[in-house]
């Protein structure tokens, strides 16, 4: 059984393409593994750009018919995506190459470096980003194996979700919403909040439980958050914004102007080129994490001026005829209203576009999507949504995106439905007026990146 990674030097990735995969497979390339791996995306005579910058890596790449995977592999890594069934994962058994899950080799990662693990519902490719922002200002030189790009590697022609640095510390995030949360055993653990989103909220305060049990030192959670702050372990070392007694870390004054932001931690003045409040607290728990490394407030500060943000957080697509296009992964009812609210001081007036994802978790979220999108439109602003993103499997399609539409008009909202994706720019139209934000959120669909841009080449 693989336990450390010492123990083997060639692996096989299925699925490499994938976010979290393609994280761990660069960091292995950068240590120096001999790292492979296949997906369903790499097709003959496509190009695919993520297959592109892996193989610049260093990271061979091949179609997913099993003709990667050969008796000189060690490890064969999968993630949750994939089932048993898959010819790659019979040709690794019948070869008896071991397999295991990425959750399972991250832990073993994390295992190898003093780890920052950052937790939470929402917020956590964020705070990464900002955390190693900071902490490579600073001189520590970190690592890190993060859920989404940031802008400043992407800029250097990498994927930018993992980069490896000779420091000791690496940043990772401890994924909630399978489960494998439970396995890390970090150095620090840095708790965001704790809101529903893929599991009922006491299935959500066990895992993060033990999340806190599993923390070998340092403790950090957010006492702005109901639920979070009763994880606590000593709130002198936790964060909050407004005043909370004995809180080591508070944010205050915050004011946003256009596309920046500028607030206030124990007295230092931090701006960011980024919105939203709840920007301000990712910010709030980086530097409360990096302060407790050593790292002095106005080198947190100075690092977060530079700060250019993740892709699809976000992410501003350009402004036409007074019209702002922003893309964001807002995929969560807390996470779809948090981006709305910061999309509002950027203009007169919101209209906002969600794409659910998957039919179980559309239909146990149905109620909190419906209240708390409605309760932050204002009467001038708009949602719309087209048909819920399938990505195969067995699904009951019992719900429709239109559902959550009816319910949100019904409380006196604009709202409106348009089924297909592709029709959404024609029928919308009419309703982008100057001064405007258009804001396109959604997660998991691999073609919602093009989608986007389309959209705005097209205004």
């Amino acid at each position: 059984m693989i336990k450390s990674i010492n123990q083997f030097n060639s692996v096989f990735f299925i699925g490499v393409a994938g976010t979290g995969m393609s994280a761990i497979a660069q960091y292995l390339s950068g240590i120096g593994k001999d790292v492979s791996g296949s997906d369903r995306y790499f097709l003959p005579g496509e190009i695919n750009e993520t297959r592109i910058k892996l193989e610049d890596e260093g990271i061979r790449c091949f179609l997913q018919n099993g003709d990667g995977i050969h008796d000189k592999i060690e490890l064969v890594v999968v993630s949750t995506a994939v089932e048993d069934t898959v010819p790659e994962v019979q040709k690794a058994k019948a070869l008896n190459i071991p397999i295991i899950k990425r959750s399972e080799l991250l832990a073993i990662i994390a295992k190898s470096k003093k780890t920052i693990a950052v937790g939470g519902t929402s917020g956590k490719s964020t705070t990464s980003g900002m955390l190693f922002q900071i902490l490579e200002k600073a001189g520590y030189d970190p690592s890190i194996i993060s859920g989404a790009g940031l802008v400043r590697i992407i800029k250097e022609g990498r994927i930018g979700n993992a980069k490896v640095g000779m420091g000791e510390w690496l940043i990772i995030e401890a994924d909630e919403s399978d489960g494998s949360i439970v396995q890390y055993e970090p150095e620090v653990g840095l708790l965001l909040n704790v809101d529903k989103d893929h599991q009922e909220i006491d299935e959500l305060m066990e895992i993060f439980g033990k999340f806190k049990k599993n923390t070998k030192s340092l403790f950090v959670v957010n006492q702005s958050n109901v639920l979070a702050k009763q994880l606590s372990a000593d709130c002198s070392h936790d964060f909050s914004v407004g005043e909370h007694s004995g809180v080591g870390y508070i944010a205050s004054d915050f004011k946003q102007e256009g596309l920046q932001i500028q607030f206030n931690i124990n007295q230092q003045a931090f701006l960011l080129f980024t919105v939203g409040k709840h920007n301000m607290e990712n910010a709030l728990a980086a530097t409360a994490v990096a302060h407790q490394l050593g790292v002095a407030f106005e080198t947190c500060a100075d690092a977060l001026k530079e700060y250019e943000g993740i892709y699809r957080r976000h992410q501003l697509l350009g402004i036409k005829e007074g019209v702002y296009v922003i893309d964001d992964y807002a995929h969560n009812p807390a996470k779809c209203a948090a981006s709305i609210a910061a999309c509002q001081p950027i203009a007169d007036k919101v209209v906002a576009w969600f794409q659910p994802h998957g039919y179980g978790p559309t239909r146990f979220l149905r109620k909190d999507f419906v209240k708390e999108i409605a309760a932050v439109l204002r009467p001038q602003d708009e949602i719309w949504m087209s048909e819920i993103f399938y990505a195969g499997g067995t699904a009951v399609k019992d719900i429709s995106a239109n559902d959550l539409i009816n319910d949100i008009r019904d409380l006196g909202k604009n709202a409106f439905f348009v089924e297909n994706r592709n029709d959404l720019l024609e029928t919308m139209r009419p309703h982008l007026t100057e001064n405007c934000v258009l804001l396109l959120m959604g997660a998991r669909d691999p073609g919602l990146e093009t989608f986007s841009i389309e959209l705005f080449e097209q205004l």
